[in-house]
C-alpha cells in the first residue's frame, strides 16, 4: 500500500510538545492509548526496548522522550504506517523500524532480546467492529494475528526477567492471562476506567519474563474526573493530565 502524501498528514504536539507526531488526518490516530502504555513501562536508561505494532510511533516515542538513551526497536506491519515511524525518528528520538509481520519477524530480530516489549494490539476480534472505509485502519483495529502469538513473539524477545507491557480493551483480559500462561509470570494489570464509579473500559497488563510472584488487580486508574461529561475541553484527572502533558510516570501505580 502506497505511503500517505503529506497532505493526508498532520503534525500532532504528544506530552506538552516534547514528542511531535505526523500521522494521517483521516484513519487510525494515536490517542491517549499509548502515551499511557508508554507511562507504565519502569525503563531505565541504556535498557532496549521493542514494540510490535508500532505504528507511527506514539507510544515508544513517548517513553524514549520520558527515559533518555534507550535502544529502541519499532516492527510495523503496513508500509505506509512503517514510513510514518521512520520519519518521526528523524525529528524525535532514534527509533530502528523494522517492516515486518510480527509473527515472521527477520532472522537478525529474532537473535536479539530485549528488556521491554510494548504492544497496542488491534482491539477487535474479526468480524466484532464495523469494516472502516480506510482500509490501514481496518488493519489497526481489526485482529488478524490473534493475540496470543503477539504474546507468545513477546515473551520470545523478552531477555530474562524481561518486562512486557500491553494496552487492550478490559473483555480480553481473559484472552491475555490465557496467553501468558506458560510463557509470564509476576502479572499484574491495571485497570482503566473513564469516570469514577465506571467499569473499566482498558487494561494495562504487566508481565515478567521468569517472574514467580502472585497475581495483582490494581484499583483502577480514573481517567476523567467527575461523575459526568458536562463541558467542553479536557476533564482528565491530575494524575492522567501529568501523564499525557507533562510526560510523568504511571510506574507508581504498579509497586
Amino acid at each position: 500500500m502506497s505511503n500517505f502524501p503529506d497532505s493526508d498528514l498532520t503534525c500532532n504536539d504528544f506530552l506538552g510538545g516534547r514528542v511531535r507526531l505526523w500521522q494521517p488526518r483521516s484513519g487510525y490516530r494515536a490517542g491517549v492509548d499509548p502515551v499511557l502504555l508508554a507511562a507504565s513501562v519502569p525503563a531505565c536508561a541504556g535498557q532496549s526496548v521493542l514494540e510490535l505494532g508500532c505504528g507511527a510511533g506514539a507510544a515508544i516515542q513517548c517513553l524514549m522522550a520520558r527515559v533518555p538513551l534507550l535502544q529502541a526497536t519499532g516492527v510495523e506491519l503496513q508500509p505506509a504506517y512503517a514510513e510514518l515511524a521512520h520519519r518521526n525518528a528523524g525529528e524525535n528520538a532514534n527509533l530502528t523500524v523494522v517492516e515486518a509481520d510480527l509473527s515472521a519477524l527477520p532472522d537478525d530480530l529474532r537473535q536479539m532480546q530485549f528488556d521491554h516489549v510494548i504492544a497496542n494490539p488491534p482491539y477487535y476480534r474479526p468480524g466484532a467492529h464495523s469494516p472502516a472505509t480506510d482500509a490501514r485502519r481496518w488493519v489497526a483495529l481489526g485482529e488478524n494475528t490473534p493475540l496470543q502469538d503477539w504474546i507468545d513473539v513477546a515473551a520470545r524477545r523478552l531477555a530474562p526477567r524481561g518486562y512486557l507491557h500491553m494496552i487492550q480493551k478490559a473483555d480480553r483480559l481473559p484472552d491475555l492471562l490465557t496467553g501468558c500462561a506458560g510463557r509470564l509470570g509476576s502479572i499484574e494489570v491495571l485497570p482503566l476506567s473513564p469516570r469514577a464509579n465506571r467499569a473499566a473500559e482498558l487494561v494495562i497488563l504487566r508481565a515478567r519474563k521468569g517472574g514467580r510472584a502472585a497475581f495483582r488487580l490494581h484499583a483502577p486508574l480514573v481517567l476523567h474526573a467527575g461523575d459526568r461529561h458536562v463541558e467542553d475541553g479536557e476533564s482528565y484527572t491530575p494524575q492522567v493530565s501529568a501523564v499525557l502533558r507533562d510526560g510523568a510516570a504511571l510506574t507508581g501505580l504498579f509497586a
